[in-house]
């Protein structure tokens, strides 16, 4: 049987990633392909970008191409923008990039599309119920399933909590800019966490982000209803959950 194949990209502020995904099996076809993010970074120049990774490859005419991207989208559009130039609000991504490309094209969180990846392929993949993925790095990233369906842009990193925007607290980047301990900041993370939980009540916790390698100095640390698990993709997830979605979408 032919290998299923979709194509994912992971825009970030300082590079653009992307690689065709085997779809049965959640992992990269090909190596991943790494190209600068264009300064400045403006839609036409980043989907010039976009459309060179696509023919670095010899893709299927009718391989889809999925986008994870640093914004919250609605329905394909970029609502608002911080990491790359503020010419993208109000953009229609899919739109922009099939015309760069010629292929069908869906775009999504960068958070979603890591959380996706995890429901279908990682740590949530038995999971039932509400599922909570949580990127800590420079930010909190955050994305929402209930029964295997996504909420998108849930921006949960963003919550007020003690009079801080939580990320600003709980980050990765908290721990390392203000010399944390392992303990001082899991601290912070079960308050952040608690209130999550109170809120929402999931059913599980994947916890992502590069310092999810580290997780057996923080996460035994956390005493939470549910259960909190590593990522398992790392940093593959936005890609495979990018191009996953993408078949999805292009499936009649």
């Amino acid at each position: 049987m032919d290998t299923r194949i979709a194509f994912g990209i992971d825009v970030g502020g300082s590079g653009i990633k992307g690689a065709p995904v085997d779809l049965d099996r959640g992992e990269f076809a090909q190596e991943r392909t790494r190209i600068p993010t264009p300064a400045p970074s403006t839609p036409e120049a980043v989907a010039e970008v976009l459309a060179e990774l696509v023919d670095t490859y010899d893709l299927p005419a009718g391989c889809p191409v999925g986008i994870a991207f640093p914004a919250p989208i609605q329905h394909g559009v970029v609502r608002s923008i911080a990491n790359l130039d503020s010419s993208w609000t109000g953009v229609d991504l899919p739109a922009l990039v099939q015309r760069f490309t010629g292929r069908h094209v869906v775009a999504v969180n960068d958070a979603d599309a890591a959380g996706l990846a995890e429901l279908r392929y990682g740590a949530a993949r038995d999971a039932e119920g509400v599922v909570l993925v949580s990127t800590l790095g420079t930010g909190i990233g955050s994305a929402l399933f209930t029964d295997g369906v996504l909420v998108p842009n849930t921006e949960l990193g963003h919550l007020e909590i003690d009079g801080y925007d939580a990320e600003k607290r709980a980050a990765d980047s908290a721990r390392e800019n203000e010399d944390l301990s392992w303990e001082e900041w899991a601290e912070r993370l079960q308050r952040y966490f608690g209130v999550v939980e109170d809120l929402l009540s999931p059913d599980l916790i994947v916890v992502g982000g590069g310092v999810s390698k580290k997780h057996d100095k923080f996460l035994p640390h956390l005493h939470l209803r549910a259960p909190a698990v590593p990522a398992q993709l790392r940093n593959a997830a936005g890609i495979v959950g990018a191009a996953a979605l993408a078949a999805d979408a292009a499936t009649p």
